[in-house]
């Protein structure tokens, strides 16, 4: 489906915001259009201050900053993300196996978790592998994979491969963007496959995420709202949206 430019241009913004650069080819093949289009989207997106070009592509001058302080680079609501994390405390349990997608919601995760015993974490974020790596009671298996600089994570291929044959109790996933019609959605295609990986492995998929990302849709698309058993998130949710998760059968809690 066609969309318009400045919602290309939008979306564009998103990816380099998980990815932190990309080339114009993969963004003319990701959005169908031509190189010529995406080049005058980059030109437009960097007179109005949002990007970087280079050659071959763009980039967001910022990332490298963030990177190399260990800070994520989207860290929006974090009182919202903080609350979820504090309820998502009541579902982890001494002994248990689970596992912990990257995101600033599942960072706020992490920086709980001291004080468990016998909890084996998975992860491919590599700030929560530092924020808990050498936590008596926690032992940490970080994933290989393709690193993401705005998200410090690891993504791709051998990220995935790292969940086959591995079993485990929980799944806590991060979301950009959910919706009836385009169900689990994120900015980044190559997360898509890691997710994947990370539910086919998990006996139970909590979802968490904040109100505002509930109704809005990203790029590429995960599957249906049925990947997930249970969202936790913020007060702020509507009505329609409770609903929505309802008719899913999905378990609703709220922080």
């Amino acid at each position: 489906m066609k969309i318009l430019a400045t919602q290309r241009r939008e979306k564009i913004i998103d990816l380099l915001r998980e990815d932190g650069s990309a080339k114009v080819a993969k963004l003319a093949r990701v959005f169908r259009v031509s190189e010529v289009t995406i080049r005058q989207d980059l030109e437009q997106l960097e007179r109005d201050g949002k990007l970087v070009r280079e050659h071959g592509g763009a980039y967001l001058e910022q990332v490298e900053h963030f990177a190399k302080n260990l800070a994520l680079f989207n860290q929006e609501n974090l009182d919202k993300k903080s609350a979820i994390a504090a309820k998502a405390m009541n579902y982890i349990r001494d002994g248990e196996i689970i596992i912990l997608d990257s995101g600033s919601t599942t960072t706020e995760i992490a920086k709980r978790l001291k004080g468990f015993h016998n909890l084996t974490v998975i992860t491919n974020s590599l700030n929560i592998g530092l924020e808990i790596g050498g936590s008596p009671g926690i032992e940490l298996m970080v994933t290989g994979g393709d690193f993401k600089p705005p998200t410090l994570s690891l993504t791709g291929q051998k990220a995935s491969d790292f969940f086959s044959n591995i079993h485990v109790d929980k799944l806590f996933l991060a979301t950009a963007g959910i919706s009836l019609k385009s169900g689990l959605t994120y900015p980044s295609i190559s997360d898509i496959v890691v997710k994947k990986a990370m539910i086919d492995a998990a006996d139970e998929v909590y979802l968490v995420a904040d109100s505002t990302k509930i109704g809005k849709s990203s790029l590429a698309s995960l599957g249906a709202l049925s990947l997930i058993d249970y969202i936790i998130t913020d007060s702020g949710i509507d009505d329609k949206h409770k609903k929505l998760f309802k008719d899913n059968q999905i378990e609703f809690i709220l922080a």
